[in-house]
């Protein structure tokens, strides 16, 4: 992997049939995202946040030009080599909390690392820190339809990162909060960049949780607009 960024895309262009004619999602986009980053993508709806998320995450791939994604090119990889990386390195946050109702909130979390060869005390020991990183611990045993809309979302985040990826992709994850869960929700995910530097990369349009980005970038019609890098006091 290039130690200068953990992220690059290079001329991609996203482009989706419909019927006769063509969608165009994204247009030439060109970005790096360095390793630790804490990075939003913001713009209306249509204006490419989501494929850009989902052509990083691997689950999509690119019409045009390129992106590398921690050393491999999501353009060439077939979908076994895609779904490897992503289970390997990536998690993801999105605004549907997405939990197994039949299964219990360490279930939940522990899903993930079934998918990797782990012996069960390894498993069990880190659900129970990732449990402890978003403060519900004690509700590992607890059903989803138990939980609040925050607590469900913490959940959430539990899963993504308890295979300590390098990243963690976020599709609007305050979208089903209120402010102050989304709050809440926001500085656990500071805490977690910062205690693991672990990259977040969010798709939003909700102020509150621009107020946390380090960077932001600016989408419209497909192509950047603008990308700030952000002061903000919680980061110094």
């Amino acid at each position: 992997m290039n130690n200068s960024y953990l992220i690059k895309t290079e001329r991609l262009k996203k482009i989706y049939p419909m019927g006769p004619t063509t969608l165009v999602a994204l247009e030439g986009v060109n970005l790096i995202f360095k390793k630790g980053e804490f990075s939003g993508l913001v713009g209306p709806s249509g204006s490419g946040k989501t494929t850009l998320l989902n052509i990083i995450g691997t689950l999509d791939s690119p019409s045009q030009g390129s992106a590398d994604v921690m050393g491999r090119k999501v353009e060439t990889l077939s979908h076994k080599s895609a779904a490897q990386l992503r289970n390997q390195h990536i998690g993801f946050i999105f605004q549907t909390f997405n939990l197994l109702p039949v299964y219990t909130v360490f279930e939940n979390v522990e899903f993930p690392l079934l998918l990797q060869n782990m012996a069960t005390s390894e498993r069990k020991k880190l659900v129970m820190e990732a449990l402890e990183w978003v403060g519900l611990a004690d509700r590992a045993q607890s059903k989803p339809a138990q939980l609040s809309g925050g607590q469900s979302q913490r959940v959430a985040i539990a899963r993504a990162i308890v295979k300590k990826p390098e990243l963690v992709i976020a599709d609007e994850p305050t979208a089903n909060l209120d402010a102050e869960n989304s709050h809440h929700i926001m500085k656990t995910m500071v805490q977690l960049n910062k205690g693991l530097d672990t990259t977040f990369i969010f798709a939003t349009h909700d102020e509150k949780v621009m107020h946390y980005l380090k960077r932001k970038i600016s989408l419209n019609d497909g192509r950047v607009e603008k990308d700030e890098i952000l002061e903000r006091e919680m980061w110094k």
